[in-house]
């Protein structure tokens, strides 16, 4: 390799690592230029593709490159990288496997492969592959993470707890691992340790995954110390619509201090939070902020107001329907012949883990009895693969752009008997008006419905009915069915 070329390819690699794109196209062009076969020049536009998330272009670098070099175990990584964020998971595996087969010492292709398997659910052997990655390369902070997740996931949280705590104490800042701590200790029921360490998510680095945003307001974060007599606070919601949902209810408790609520909400929000006791001023998010003295984000209140399972603040109902949109929707339903159950079987989020609490409407229709009932659509958004069913069952009735924001599923969940959802934010607002609410779980739920239990802390009128197994929702919709048919007797 001539001289130039060395220099080139040694600023890209520092452009990549700084982020900075341009200037490592820059030094690729020329490099390419040079040598259009090279293989680290081929390989570094392939991982500056996949930095730019354009992955088909990745992809096609990093298999030329390793076609030049069919013997590099990190451009078999690369290419397994690519297809694990292209959601190709045994496609990666394969090629993360091609990696540990050409270096049996590659400690990071071990622990890509552990990722790949999570995905694909294989959790056991996700653990084994980790720990080999460890043994390895004993201080490879992120695979005892992703060993916690993988034992969380198969349900094993002492395992998860003390894989996390071994993470950290190898990396005492690193923030992902309190994170995922957190989550396990709140799934176990233990919140008052896990609602301390939900503050990590406010972590710092490019692959912590929370999306939510602290926000840099010049004024005083307030986390319970200082007095709000007579103060003015401005809380806002900073992650989804049912965690929103959900937290609401701690707006009360910090009026009941003296202060002034300002709630910033997001849009959608805003007809429902309207109600909400408590609340002196409500603006939607965007919206010119007024004066105030402190701010808090709202899924700190739990830790402010020292929330354990015994003290959680539950009452069966905090929201309240408009009545006007309430009578709009009788008037729009028609008369009522039998009882009506509103229905929700998945999320238009792109959450992550979407795929493990949503499913497709002709599953889910295995948990509705045919004739008794009318269900009612609470989904504003049908996914693609769920049109054709809904077309062909005249029993279930979908509004779509009439459910202009929540204001309207409020109300809309006034006029049924019985809500039946997974877990979106559907039964966070239904659950809060009061309506009885079936909430259906995947094997490990999101934290806030804990483990081995059919009711719920959070909302009286909540019954949950979970997966006996991973992935096993055929058990739950048999059961949720069985309840159904045994409400018509």
């Amino acid at each position: 390799m001539n001289e130039r070329l060395r220099y080139l390819l040694g600023e890209a690699v520092n452009s990549l690592r700084n982020q900075n794109s341009l200037a490592a196209e820059l030094f690729l062009n020329q490099a390419f230029n040079i040598d259009p076969n090279c293989v680290d020049v081929l390989r570094l536009m392939g991982v500056l593709e996949a930095q730019r998330k354009d992955y088909d272009k990745a992809l096609a670098l990093f298999r030329r490159a390793f076609k030049n070099a069919p013997k590099n175990a990190l451009l078999a990584s690369n290419i397994g990288n690519v297809y694990l964020e292209q959601k190709h998971f045994k496609k990666a595996l394969e090629f993360y496997e091609k990696a540990i087969l050409l270096d049996r010492t590659y400690a990071e292709a071990y622990s890509n492969k552990g990722n790949a398997l999570q995905e694909l659910n294989r959790y056991s052997e996700a653990i084994a592959v980790y720990e080999q990655a460890i043994q390895l390369d004993p201080m490879d902070v992120k695979a005892y993470v992703n060993k916690g997740n993988a034992y969380l996931e198969g349900g094993q949280l002492e395992s998860a707890i003390q894989s996390y705590d071994d993470a950290i104490r190898l990396q005492p800042d690193h923030y992902l691992a309190y994170w995922h701590k957190s989550l396990a200790l709140l799934l176990s029921g233990n919140l008052d340790d896990g609602f301390l360490l939900y503050e990590s998510r406010w972590g710092k680095g490019e692959e912590f995954e929370f999306s939510g945003v602290r926000r840099g307001f010049t004024q005083t974060l307030w986390l319970g110390t200082e007095s709000l007599q007579g103060k003015t606070i401005l809380i806002y919601c900073e992650q989804g619509l049912g965690d929103a949902l959900h937290f609401a209810r701690y707006v009360e408790l910090v009026a009941q201090l003296g202060a002034k609520v300002i709630l910033e909400a997001p849009k959608s929000l805003a007809d429902v939070f309207g109600g909400l006791s408590g609340v002196s001023q409500i603006i939607t998010k965007g919206a010119e902020i007024p004066e105030f003295d402190f701010y808090c984000p709202l899924m700190s209140l739990p830790l402010v107001f020292k929330t354990n399972l015994q003290s959680i603040p539950s009452k069966p109902t905090y929201f309240k329907a408009d009545s006007k949109k309430v009578e709009k929707w009788l008037e729009k339903l028609g008369p009522k012949t039998r009882p009506r159950i509103g229905i929700t079987w998945s999320s238009a989020s792109n959450f992550k883990n979407d795929a493990k609490r949503s499913m497709q409407l002709s599953e889910f229709l295995k948990a509705l009895p045919e004739v008794g009932y009318d269900y009612i659509c609470l989904q504003k958004e049908i996914k693609e693969g769920d049109k054709a069913t809904l077309e062909t069952h005249e029993n279930i009735h979908f509004f779509g752009e009439d459910l202009q924001g929540f204001g309207d599923t409020a109300a809309l969940i006034e006029c049924v008997d019985l809500v039946i959802s997974t877990c979106t934010s559907v039964p966070h607002l239904s659950a809060s008006l009061g309506k009885e609410t079936w909430v259906l779980l995947s094997f490990i739920p999101d934290w806030r419905w804990l483990l081995d239990r059919e009711d719920s802390p959070w909302y009286p009128s909540v019954k949950l009915f979970r997966q006996d197994q991973l992935n096993d929702w055929d058990g739950v919709l048999a059961r949720v069915k069985a309840n159904l048919e045994e409400r018509l007797k």
